[in-house]
């Protein structure tokens, strides 16, 4: 099959068993997003975002594209503002991973970097992101460019409804038992959510968050420093909407470390950490006894581990 850009790359993600690193009670299926063309699941959110803004006349033909990133949406937008001849300048944490900077450079993007307000090198806090989307929103403004604002973008929820969650049924071939997605903008685990629940009304919907940062449960936050880089920013989405979520599971950063680990080491998956954190999550939701001791529980694997 012929495709006409890399754009048209985006979606379609292999689903594959995590059989040999979780060996039951259950099933552990995964959709393995670090193979998109950015290497992320952010592509599908890039891709709708910025399809949505030019049908809707937002982002004009030439106009640069603004964001703030973590790095992963920054590598979507990369991808399309390629596909469709938009220059791209994102805005980002000092603290992210120097791969993702070199990586958004590569391909082509303006990368300017935000001097962290209170994180550390690996580990980016919710007020370290707040300050490189003010610099993103000055940006934006001085260069008459169209600012993404991923966490406010409602597409961003759609195209997880529409593509990714009924990719994962299509794939099994049947209903899930349960979903488990880690949540930043929230907008995977909800787009997901929404479809798999339409399938099956049981389906158990388990939001992932990092030990101590956890303001989906209202809890308070002990530990707004964590490796588990783009989600876990201490505040809850926009547009969260709680009916989704049943659970919501906490996963420390030495649990994701050995997840991370063990993904490589026995499945030949190099991931990032919040996918090791979602596996994490998955077996720690079938071993819970909440689900029948046959369960299918799906997840996803957010992005490659040659980001970090």
């Amino acid at each position: 099959m012929l495709f006409a850009s890399a754009m048209d790359l985006i979606g379609m993600t292999p689903l594959v068993a995590l059989d040999r690193v979780y060996r039951g009670p259950g099933r552990i299926v995964a959709k393995a997003e670090f193979l998109q063309p950015g290497g992320s699941v952010k592509d599908r959110a890039a891709k709708a975002i910025l399809l949505a803004a030019r049908e809707d006349g937002r982002l004009k033909p030439g106009m640069p594209v603004i964001e703030m990133t973590s790095g992963n949406m920054g590598a979507g937008l990369a991808v399309v503002c390629a596909a469709l001849g938009h220059p791209l300048v994102v805005t980002m944490s000092a603290g992210n991973s120097h791969a993702r900077a070199k990586m958004l450079e590569g391909l082509g993007a303006e990368v300017v970097l935000v001097a962290q307000v209170d994180g550390c090198p690996g580990q980016v806090t919710g007020r370290d992101v707040e300050s490189a989307a003010d610099e993103a929103r000055m940006i934006a403004r001085a260069r008459n460019g169209f600012y993404v604002d991923q966490f406010h973008a409602a597409e961003g929820i759609a195209v997880h409804e529409m593509t990714t969650g009924p990719e994962i049924l299509q794939q099994l071939g049947r209903p899930v038992d349960g979903w488990v997605a880690a949540v930043g903008t929230g907008c995977t685990f909800m787009g997901v959510a929404k479809a798999l629940k339409a399938a099956n009304s049981a389906t158990v919907c388990a939001a992932v968050e990092p030990l101590g940062c956890q303001p989906l449960v209202g809890a308070p936050v002990t530990k707004a420093r964590h490796v588990l880089q783009g989600i876990g920013y201490g505040s809850i989405p926009p547009h969260w909407d709680s009916t989704l979520m049943d659970i919501c599971l906490a996963v420390s950063d030495e649990d994701a470390e050995k997840w991370r680990h063990a993904l490589a080491s026995e499945e030949g998956l190099y991931v990032g950490y919040s996918a090791a954190a979602n596996v994490c999550a998955a077996a720690n939701l079938l071993r819970s006894g909440l689900l029948k001791a046959d369960a299918t529980v799906a997840t996803v694997l957010c992005d490659t581990g040659l980001k970090y």
